[in-house]
């Protein structure tokens, strides 16, 4: 455990002084201060009062909660895209930058497996991003619920989302990193595995469209194979607005993804020779 952390503070360490932890500690910063501004301004105020003019009490409840579901939607949508992409090249360079000449050596010398000095680096890149994103998410959740005394803990379930599919994507910064020991190759590859995923989640589109049968069964194989992350976005759009999640299979079979090549990646760099 003293092991664990100590490399989970390392990686810490490290994302401070690149700046990336302060990096993204600002920008959400930032959001929650312009939140914080808009729920302020006057116009606000005003469409509150509107709602209390023209209708009864339950139907200004109503509709201020819709329109908070609304904007909560709209931030969590924000934050598990840009959010999450953002993240992933922040964190690109944590992972290859252990291969360096010199400090991968000094690792290696010290009593500590393989598996776990890169499990460990995985595990600090994701504490930092779910810190930053749990400040973001808990910080705009508070001034809406404040403002307007409705509080939809069903927002709360981006944080989970986020650093979920973070930490899927950072799979493949890992698996990347070890083969080929650099951030931005690592960057790369997991951004167009990214951008697979609106494309190969129209499959149902794609059975109709492709005319030989062995296409559409590549097809599908790719759909199932690689992380959902537009999926995943989908149903934490859905879930935000107190709507039923129809099926959880994006997320399990992305976990089962990670894992796999997290497992490819720790099999890797037990072999390689330094």
């Amino acid at each position: 455990m003293n092991i664990t952390l100590a490399l989970i503070l390392d990686t810490f360490r490290e994302a401070m002084a690149r700046k990336i932890f302060w990096g993204l500690f600002a920008i959400s910063t930032l959001m929650i201060l312009f939140f914080l501004f808009v729920m302020k301004i006057d116009i606000v105020e005003g469409a509150m009062a509107t709602i209390t003019l023209f209708g009864n009490t339950g139907r200004r409840q109503q509709n201020i909660e819709e329109i908070i579901r609304g904007v909560h939607g709209a931030v969590a949508a924000f934050l598990y895209t840009w959010g999450m992409f953002l993240a992933v090249f922040a964190s690109s360079g944590l992972v290859p930058s252990i291969l360096e000449p010199g400090r991968i050596e000094l690792l290696l010398s010290k009593p500590v497996s393989r598996r776990h000095i890169l499990l460990g680096r995985f595990a600090g890149n994701v504490l930092v991003v779910a810190m930053n994103t749990s400040y973001l998410v808990l910080g705009v959740w508070i001034i809406f619920g404040a403002k307007t005394g409705i509080w939809n803990p069903a927002f709360l379930f981006s944080i989970v989302s986020t650093v979920f599919m973070f930490a899927v994507l950072l799979s493949i910064v890992v698996l990347a990193g070890v083969l080929w020991e650099s951030a931005a190759v690592s960057t790369m590859a997991t951004v167009a595995i990214a951008l697979m995923s609106p494309i190969l989640a129209q499959n149902k589109l794609a059975e109709r469209l492709l005319s030989s049968q062995w296409t559409r069964d590549l097809w599908n194989a790719l759909y199932y194979a690689l992380p959902k992350v537009y999926d995943a976005g989908r149903m934490t759009f859905e879930i935000v607005q107190n709507r039923p999640a129809d099926s959880w299979m994006p997320f399990w079979s992305s976990a089962a993804f990670c894992g796999a090549i997290l497992l490819a990646g720790v099999t890797i760099f037990e072999k390689r020779d330094f």
